[in-house]
């Protein structure tokens, strides 16, 4: 091939797709081979801080999913897109590496003009992660095209070469004199829980945020706040209750909360099972005690004292799938709280499934909560009961009146026209107007739950973390609200004018 074929080649090779660049590799010469063999080294460099770390470290580097999101929120900033992203995760699962190290090294090699930030709960972590952006420019600079500028190489701040760009380091709470920042990196802002647990280090901290951080952005400038979540009330916490609409936030608790996790995962998978599995995250678990597990790994900080539920309550009485098959269910109900009530949290529909036993205990067997409209909820209730086997379906109709009912009789007859009914009779349905306050229709559940007469069939950790989460005066969440209805029902069936001697349709035969 001629040498103006190669240069041609060369040039094109960039814009190809994987497979078609590894098609041109294998029919070209070794001497055109070797020279595509280091641009796909360039072009691995450029392509994330995940890329770049792997070819730097000869792929020493630690890699995950997880940390693919953290290297595609970069790329955005890279590629000219002001962003602000928090980032919520646990601690130990490589958030600070990547986001506050490889990933602004990479950016200051795909950007040399412009200047990153990075703050942390002290200048210590932030100049130690300085430092560390400082050797690895100084180790690696010959191969990423970078380098310090003569004189300017001290952790906490320092210019490079031939360019306008640099790096500067704070703690939080500190000042942030001199040039401002195009991207800056907020890296676990809060010490511990002493100093989250302090109304004024927080107030401080928000002062901070606004008066100093926010003040250094150049136009068009972004910022990543990288955390692990310690108080509701914590900086992360402060911009989802003031500014959420401004933000993307990416939630990635240890074990995965809900069906739109981020990651895709199942509900109770973890988030880096390569390295801590369930099994392991298990041990941490009964290690923290709950508080701590559901804060700093699960990213969901909650008030412990003072609430309607205790966690006791719920896990000192939990029974698994294999020991409900030995026990005799009388009735099992799926109750609905739609999304649009009088709750505010989540704006989600609450669905839920709850059995009783002959002996009056109470089982919480499913929970399909999630944010689903009329035409969704509807059928995800009637496929629920049809699984089951449900007698029964519980609607709160506060403010769908007839609507609700109507709801879930269009939907059955949708199933039935499929063919998906199994041949069952159609659960009978019961609106519930709910005129009590949220307490008063709480409590007496919740003394079930402390009297150990109910049991959750397996783990619910979204329905769970609301109903302790939960304190009398707050709005109450869809899930937990459904899960109220349906053991009330259980609980107290006479409210419906409905008894297990009631049916006359013989629905319940073959109940166990």
């Amino acid at each position: 091939m001629a040498r103006t074929d190669e240069e041609a080649v060369l040039r094109a090779y960039r814009t190809l797709s994987a497979q078609r660049r590894r098609e041109v590799a294998a029919a070209s010469s070794p001497e055109l081979r070797a020279r595509l063999v280091a641009v796909e080294r360039e072009m691995a460099l450029d392509r994330s801080p995940g890329a770049m770390a792997a070819v730097l470290t000869e792929g020493r580097e630690m890699q995950a999913r997880h940390l693919d999101l953290v290297d595609r929120a970069f790329e955005r900033v890279a590629a000219g897109q002001p962003t602000r992203l928090l980032l919520t995760m646990p601690p130990r699962h490589g958030k600070s590496r990547r986001a506050a190290r490889w990933a602004p090294l990479w950016y200051l090699r795909r950007r040399p003009d412009h200047r990153v930030m990075i703050a942390s709960y002290s200048s210590d972590l932030a100049d130690d992660h300085g430092r560390w952006i400082r050797d690895a420019i100084l180790t690696y600079g010959p191969q990423i095209g970078v380098a310090l500028r003569p004189g300017s190489s001290a952790a906490n701040r320092f210019d490079l070469d031939g360019a306008e760009g640099g790096f500067v380091a704070a703690g939080v709470g500190g000042g942030l004199t001199g040039k401002g920042a195009h991207l800056a990196v907020v890296d676990d802002p809060i010490k511990d829980a002493a100093e989250a647990g302090s109304p004024t280090m927080r107030r401080r901290l928000w002062e901070w945020w606004q008066a100093v951080l926010l003040t250094r952005i150049e136009p068009g400038g972004s910022v990543i706040v990288i955390q692990t979540r310690w108080d509701e009330d914590d900086l992360a916490g402060r911009l989802l209750a003031e500014e959420a609409e401004r933000w993307t936030h990416i939630d990635l608790p240890a074990l995965a909360l809900t069906a739109s996790d981020a990651l895709g995962r199942p509900v109770g998978a973890a988030l880096w099972p390569e390295r801590y599995d369930e099994p392991a995250l298990d041990e941490i678990r009964r290690s923290v005690g709950e508080r701590v597990w559901w804060s700093l790994y699960m990213q969901q900080p909650r008030p412990m004292e003072g609430g309607v539920w205790q966690w006791p309550w719920i896990t000192d009485n939990r029974v698994s799938a294999a020991q409900l098959r030995g026990i005799d269910l009388a009735r099992i109900v799926v109750a609905v709280d739609p999304a649009g009530g009088e709750s505010a949290v989540g704006d989600e529909t609450g669905i839920v499934a709850a059995a009783r036993d002959r002996d009056g205990h109470l089982y919480v067997l499913d929970d399909r909560s999630g944010s689903l409209g009329a035409d969704s909820w509807g059928r995800e209730t009637c496929l629920l009961a049809i699984e089951l086997r449900a007698d029964a379906i519980v609607i709160e109709s506060n403010y769908g009146g007839d609507m609700t009912r109507q709801v879930v009789q269009q939907a059955w007859q949708e199933l039935q026209r499929e063919q998906r009914t199994e041949g069952m009779l159609m659960p009978a349905v019961f609106p519930v107007v709910a005129k009590q306050g949220k307490r008063l229709r709480a409590e007496p559940i919740a003394q079930l739950y402390e009297q150990g007469r109910v049991h959750h069939v397996g783990q619910w950790p979204a329905l769970e973390q609301q109903m302790v989460r939960w304190v009398a005066g707050m709005d109450s969440p869809d899930r937990m609200d459904a899960a109220v209805h349906a053991l009330t029902q259980l609980a107290d069936p006479t409210r419906s004018g409905l008894t297990t001697t009631s049916y006359r349709d013989g629905r319940l035969s073959g109940r166990r």
